[in-house]
């Protein structure tokens, strides 16, 4: 195995890169006063697919996982991954997630402060539905998340026959992965925002809650479950679909 030091840190600056940008786009669009204020959902679709191939291209080292329920999914494939490796994956992809959004937060500080609407401050750092309903949430995010993850699965072999690149979104590639996640975004992001990654909802979600954002309100954290649970599912699920469904593994 490769130098779990620089897996580590190769995944916090993947992470820290996506969360910094899909973040960004958020408050770009949501917050008043920016010059990108009411761009709509497709601009932010565009921009989180941009924050995945920057944060890909970024992380190659360790294969770029940057996701809990892709290293929990590529487990469940088969993935010769030890213990000890996949809490190194996903804490770096935690740590990382929260970086980007400190930062997120720093670069649009001036903004933070001018809006009065605490839901619009707490939608630039994590998820919520658009019909509150967590049975149907979760469903719809365990979806999302099987898309992304049998598809960077079965992709990734086959364009990597040999083996030679890192398990991860990487195998993939970073403007095919970007697409991917675009594509889920404009398809099946309406109901929920399609979190489909744990750490990138749940990183900002903390840093929400500990920094000192003006007039930030809640957290949310009744419906913080949604985003942790139903993308591990939907990633553990594609990773067990895999093993029948794409017999070039």
């Amino acid at each position: 195995m490769d130098n779990l030091g620089l897996i580590f840190l190769s995944e916090v600056v993947g992470t820290a890169l996506l969360t910094l940008l899909g973040c960004g786009v958020v408050a770009n669009v949501v917050l008043g006063k920016n010059k990108g204020f009411g761009g709509g959902f497709l601009m932010i679709n565009f921009g989180w697919g941009l924050a995945v191939f920057a944060g890909v291209t970024a992380a190659y080292y360790s294969g770029a996982h940057l996701n809990p329920a892709v290293t929990l999914g590529l487990v469940a494939s088969g993935a010769d991954l030890s213990v000890t490796e996949v809490f190194v994956y996903l804490g770096a992809e935690l740590l990382g997630a929260f970086i980007g959004a400190v930062l997120c937060w720093v670069a649009y500080k001036q903004h933070f402060d001018a809006e009065e609407d605490p839901a619009s401050k707490l939608g630039v750092f994590s998820t919520g539905p658009a019909i509150r309903s967590y049975g149907w949430n979760f469903i719809t995010e365990v979806i999302g998340t099987f898309v992304l993850v049998f598809v960077v699965i079965g992709f990734g072999r086959v364009g990597d026959a040999d083996l030679s690149t890192p398990a991860g979104l990487a195998a993939l590639g970073a403007l095919p992965v970007a697409l991917l996640v675009v594509g889920i975004g404009a398809s099946l992001g309406g109901p929920t925002g399609y979190a489909i990654n744990p750490a990138r909802d749940l990183g900002p979600r903390i840093a929400h809650a500990i920094l000192p954002i003006r007039g930030k309100g809640t957290s949310d954290w009744a419906y913080s479950w949604v985003p942790i649970a139903g993308p591990i599912v939907g990633g553990v699920l594609a990773g067990l679909a895999s093993i029948p469904l794409l017999p070039l593994l």
